[in-house]
């Protein structure tokens, strides 16, 4: 099922469109006029494929693609369509891991936001207690001759993909760069990832958990309910059943949400491989939280398929953050 963006997201497509310059074929490709801030982010991101194509052709966006490697074979995500290779090489058995962007294509990404006109970078990545992308962006921002402002999120998928948001819309009204960093740092600090995932295997053998822990749950039969804190995956609670699992993280997820400020709440899921299990957790959180929009619903992004492995079931709780009015968007054709 492809990924579709729910009825959720009906602020964020107003304000795509308030931001959204009026194309101009013929200087499309020139500098960015009036300088201003680039944001840079990786593709564990999970950002709706809409939003990239909106900010990413005059360079205010880059996404660099995190490679994934099933068997000998090395496959770079967003630019090859790796969700079936990744699937069947999991349900065989067949080596699947990942590794971080070179340095190189870090610095080639700035170096393009530096030709655009683009005064900074702020460059944004996911948990570096996962990764060592954001080692690698560091690396490549001291090559530059533009600052460059580098964000450990301390998160994965949607829940970092809010930040990117956050700082993509920031930099596009205007704000330097130390500003769109502290408007992403924030959106980050009001995000959570709760997860549960059908066996821990995969996640021991890309070193994500200990292998202790993995055996101990197999021979148990324990379904974990896992989130992400301080950058790292850390166990919440264990379930005998798969059904009670997912019924828990259903009930975890809602809580979270119902404690948030009253029409701010931004949820999305997260699945890989079984998508209509997604669409009924989505479900029954929206019939849950009546007063909340429905979630977005999207495939995990291969670089965290290949850690969580076939089954898993994720949910984002976030908030919308400030949202600025149109007529506040200089330069910037609604």
């Amino acid at each position: 099922m492809p990924d579709r963006d729910a009825a959720a997201w009906t602020w964020l497509r107003a304000r795509l469109g308030a931001l959204r310059p009026v194309p101009r074929p013929e200087t499309d490709a020139a500098p960015s006029p009036g300088g201003g801030t680039a944001v840079v982010t990786d593709s564990a991101a999970a950002l709706p494929a809409e939003w990239v194509a909106a900010f990413s052709g005059d360079g205010r966006l880059t996404v660099i693609p995190m490679p994934v490697m099933v068997g000998e074979e090395i496959y770079g995500e967003g630019e090859d369509d790796i969700t079936e290779t990744i699937s069947l090489a999991l349900a065989t058995g067949k080596s699947v891991k990942t590794s971080r962007p070179s340095p190189g294509q870090f610095e080639q990404a700035f170096v393009a936001a530096e030709r655009r006109g683009y005064q900074a970078v702020v460059s944004l990545h996911i948990s570096g207690g996962l990764s060592g992308t954001a080692d690698a962006a560091r690396l490549a921002a001291g090559r530059v001759g533009i600052p460059v402002e580098v964000i450990d999120s301390g998160t994965v998928g949607m829940a970092q993909g809010m930040g990117v948001q956050a700082a993509v819309l920031a930099a596009a009204e205007g704000q330097d760069a130390a500003a769109v960093r502290a408007l992403a740092e924030e959106q980050l600090a009001r995000t959570k990832v709760y997860f549960y995932v059908p066996s821990l295997e995969q996640l021991r053998r890309g070193g994500r958990i200990g292998a202790a822990a993995s055996l101990l749950g197999t021979m148990l039969a324990i379904k974990p309910i896992l989130a992400v804190e301080d950058g790292k995956i850390v166990p919440l609670e264990k379930v005998r059943s798969a059904a009670r699992a997912v019924a828990r993280l259903e009930e975890i997820a809602a809580a979270d949400a119902a404690s948030r400020p009253d029409g701010q709440v931004r949820l999305a899921v997260h699945h890989f491989g079984n998508p209509a299990e997604a669409e009924g957790l989505a479900a029954r959180l929206a019939a849950a939280l009546p007063n909340i929009p429905p979630a977005q619903i999207s495939s995990l992004p291969a670089v965290l398929a290949a850690h969580a492995g076939l089954g898993v079931l994720a949910v984002i709780v976030g908030e919308t953050g400030p949202l600025a009015q149109p007529e506040d968007l200089p330069g910037l054709s609604p």
